[in-house]
């Protein structure tokens, strides 16, 4: 295994980077990780190498890059109120915004086989809109995605299987709204944990240990059954 940073050039010709982890191995296929609302920071960069342990080739496109480059943010009360601000900036770009600098990433990905998506927080939102929009992904898991449950987000129409992962105490993202994503969206595979927004983060105090480890197993499992 080994890990670094390129850069990646989007259909418009922006540059940007991505951290990059490779599997030991002959890659099984590849992830392109998608980060929240703090950056390609220490957690992420783990989150890939945690895929790549697993036989992916494994991309994090900084996703903030179009509004601020290198950001790396932690997990207090003023690194989410600049968190919340990047993403609200990035989330007014001019279509297609974001989305071209993650086709650019699957496109990355592809040299090692099938492509997956998943998204944490704001990257599970991401992850839904690109299940949609964008070429050449195979499968799409979604963590906690903030947004992706109400309004016309909620109707998008996925192009490729998608998993998401919910938690019953997010007051982010109300119970009742995931139920009727269920409903709306029979086809989705839905799983909601007890546990609050964030739990997959082991640097954040909602990080919840059963459902973490259960839901690593559920999207380990979705992508070797849509990967190869």
């Amino acid at each position: 295994m080994g890990s670094s940073t390129i850069t990646l050039t989007a259909a418009d010709g922006f540059a940007f980077p991505a951290y990059v982890a490779q599997p030991a191995g002959a890659p099984r296929g590849a992830v392109v990780v998608l980060q929240e609302i703090f950056g390609v920071n220490a957690h992420i960069r783990s989150v890939a190498d945690g895929y790549a342990a697993e036989g992916y080739l494994a991309v994090a496109p900084a996703t903030f890059s179009r509004v601020r480059p290198n950001v790396e943010l932690g997990y207090s009360g003023a690194d989410m109120t600049e968190g919340i601000g990047l993403k609200a900036e990035v989330e007014a770009l001019p279509a297609p915004g974001v989305l071209q600098d993650i086709q650019a990433a699957i496109d990355y990905a592809a040299r090692a086989g099938k492509v997956g998506i998943v998204g944490y927080c704001w990257g599970g939102l991401l992850v839904w809109r690109a299940a949609e929009k964008l070429q050449g992904l195979s499968a799409a898991v979604a963590y906690y995605g903030g947004g992706m449950t109400t309004g016309a987000e909620a109707g998008r129409a996925p192009r490729v299987p998608v998993l998401a992962h919910f938690g019953e105490k997010d007051q982010h993202i109300m119970l009742p709204s995931v139920q009727a994503f269920i409903e709306r969206q029979p086809q989705v595979q839905v799983h909601v944990y007890p546990a609050d927004h964030g739990f997959n983060c082991d640097q954040r105090a909602a990080w919840d240990v059963p459902s973490a480890r259960l839901a690593r197993e559920r999207t380990l499992g979705f992508f070797a059954q849509h990967l190869g």
